[in-house]
């Protein structure tokens, strides 16, 4: 059995956005729903912040560089991926569950970033990427002068 990203048009994914848009609706734009990045086949991604930047983590085994396409648009990360199907000559799959294909993940950003700085980097596996935050989103020590 193969397994390749879903299809847009699938009725799973109409489905899917259909309840993205009910969430957006009662929860707001700022909080992404539980099931997000659920579908079978997507990475998983861990995304953190510090003061300075914002860190995202996806998992992406045995790609290389050349296959991926990420970039920064307002609050969005877009991360796209391909991964070609490799066939062995002379083998028979007994199972794959490793997906191949492409498949593309926007991820809203908490804060607004300086995508003019934005570094990635992909060591053992592990796509790392550091947003750093724009100056305007930074925490700023005020100064109270007073007598």
């Amino acid at each position: 059995m193969v397994l390749r990203y879903m299809n847009p048009s699938h009725p799973v994914q109409q489905l899917r956005r259909e309840m993205d848009r009910l969430w957006s609706q009662v929860m707001g734009d700022q909080i992404e729903p539980p099931w997000t990045g659920l579908v079978r086949g997507q990475p998983a991604v861990n995304v953190w912040e510090t003061e300075e930047a914002l860190f995202v983590e996806l998992e992406t085994p045995g790609l290389k560089s050349d296959q991926l396409d990420i970039s920064v648009a307002g609050d969005q990360l877009s991360i796209r991926v391909h991964r070609p199907e490799v066939e062995e000559q002379g083998a028979t799959y007994h199972r794959r569950e490793r997906p191949v294909g492409s498949f593309s993940r926007v991820l809203r950003l908490p804060s607004p970033v300086d995508a003019d700085a934005v570094e990635a980097e992909l060591q053992n596996g592990v796509l790392c990427i550091k947003l750093p935050k724009a100056k305007e989103a930074r925490p700023r020590k005020i100064q109270v002068v007073g007598k």
